[in-house]
């Protein structure tokens, strides 16, 4: 799998142990810096990178390290199509690909550690959207509201 992968200048401390994994596993890694903490690199700058990768067919999905997880997935919803949630857990790692067709994994590197960060991209990458009709439907439910957003307004669920 393509898997784009980013860090603010907070995050990069899962950087290496984050790579060295996907690079274990097999993927091909769109690496999308930083690799360093001494220059402030905001998360809305690698969330528009990673977004871009996904929707322009570089990645499949990706992964995204900010100093809490919070601001990199909420940066990352903005753009239409990519749909990123901050993951802390096994469970929600594996079941928002599941569920909810997740395509972005935010991480805190301030909330969680080298080895639980790779449990996590491990779960993330090795889950398959289910397709059930129910979480079709969803899904179908956040592309209308993406759409009306795009235009100006959103109406009741």
């Amino acid at each position: 799998m393509k898997v784009a992968v980013a860090f603010d200048h907070r995050g990069v401390k899962l950087r290496a142990r984050v790579l060295e994994e996907l690079a274990a596993l097999g993927h091909d890694v769109v690496d999308l810096g930083t690799d360093t903490d001494v220059v402030r690199i905001d998360y809305p700058v690698k969330a528009r990178e990673v977004g871009k990768a996904i929707l322009g067919g570089e990645a499949d999905r990706g992964v995204l390290v900010c100093g809490s997880g919070v601001g990199a997935s909420v940066a990352a919803c903005k753009l239409p199509g990519i749909r990123a949630a901050i993951c802390h857990d096994v469970y929600s790692a594996h079941q928002g690909v599941e569920h909810d067709d997740m395509n972005v994994l935010c991480l805190g590197s301030e909330v969680i550690g080298a080895e639980l960060a790779v449990d996590l991209a491990r779960a993330f990458l090795g889950a398959r959207f289910d397709g059930g009709e129910r979480y079709v439907e969803r899904l179908k439910k956040v592309a209308a509201m993406e759409k009306e957003m795009k235009h100006g307004h959103v109406t009741t669920a």
